[in-house]
């Protein structure tokens, strides 16, 4: 059987929420299919299931299995499906790439080892490893402050080698994603990923960006990707921006995935909260968050 091409990633990918059943003892798959089907009508050209955004960190093997197979249905095509993938041990991280590859995923996310960094040597090696298992094209999660590594430009384009194509840049280092996208986009493929970035991303020339605020503002998003990467309209870019990068400095402000989901939850849609330790926003900051969000012109429900 002659295999297809995979799909090239751009555009708005988003990071997206699991929705949890509201005592958070599982997936909610009504909430996610309800939930992916409002982004796809949004526009957006991808969903990154699994990452932070997503809680991985709070989900066992089996469930973040089921969070994949659940998003490849429901995306049915559509969308792409970038799997989040990550984990701290080889084998886990092996695991999951094959039955992410198995299930029909687009491609990998990959942030490595959260607890104590690797050498770099030891990253070629689990990325090479992650490949071969999956066939897939992997985008490496560029996290400094979770992992510890604070890779080179030189290091990053190198990975290119160990099967990494792609990129999202969540270091907050503008000139060094300003440098991977004028420099190294031969060898690599960069999205940003820090939220108060966005708009200088996009108009620097990043393909796109990964993105946990498109679960509250897709068409907001989308407005930004048309506007500044698609028609290079900067003016109407900086019109939508002055909206947007509130929210955006709000949620890097607090606990990120608690506020995605508080933004949610303030727009009427119901997502379970989040599993404990973390919980919803309080009063004070829901508050503060509601107001931004009118000021965005979007309707708060509770």
């Amino acid at each position: 059987m002659i295999m297809a091409p995979p799909k090239e990633l751009s555009g708005i990918l988003v990071a997206v929420i699991t929705p949890w059943t509201d005592d958070q003892s599982q997936i909610d798959a009504q909430r996610l299919r309800e939930h992916i089907d409002r982004l796809v009508a949004a526009g957006v050209h991808g969903i990154v299931p699994g990452g932070s955004t997503g809680e991985f960190t709070a989900m066992t093997q089996a469930e973040r299995k089921q969070l994949i197979e659940l998003c490849v249905e429901y995306a049915a095509g559509r969308i792409s499906v970038v799997a989040g993938t990550g984990a701290l041990t080889t084998r886990e991280c092996t695991d999951l790439a094959k039955h992410a590859a198995d299930t029909g995923a687009d491609a990998l996310m990959v942030v490595p080892p959260y607890y104590d960094a690797l050498t770099y040597e030891q990253l070629q090696q689990l990325m090479s490893e992650i490949s071969s298992a999956s066939n897939l094209p992997i985008m490496y999660y560029n996290i400094p402050s979770a992992t510890g590594m604070k890779l080179t430009t030189d290091q990053i384009a190198a990975l290119a080698k160990s099967g990494v194509k792609y990129l999202k840049d969540t270091s907050g280092d503008a000139p060094a994603l300003t440098e991977l996208l004028f420099e190294r986009h031969d060898e690599i493929t960069a999205f940003n990923g820090w939220d108060t970035l966005t708009f200088y991303g996009l108009a620097a020339g990043a393909k796109g960006s990964v993105w946990g605020a498109s679960n509250i503002i897709p068409q907001l998003s989308m407005q930004l990707w048309d506007a500044v990467a698609v028609k290079g309209d900067l003016k109407t870019g900086r019109e939508l921006w002055s909206k947007i990068f509130p929210i955006c400095k709000f949620l890097e402000a607090h606990q990120y995935h608690a506020g995605v989901k508080t933004g949610m939850e303030l727009l009427g849609y119901k997502t379970g909260g989040l599993r404990t330790p973390y919980a919803l926003l309080g009063d004070e900051p829901r508050r503060e968050f509601a107001g931004l969000l009118t000021n965005a012109g979007l309707k708060i429900v509770t």
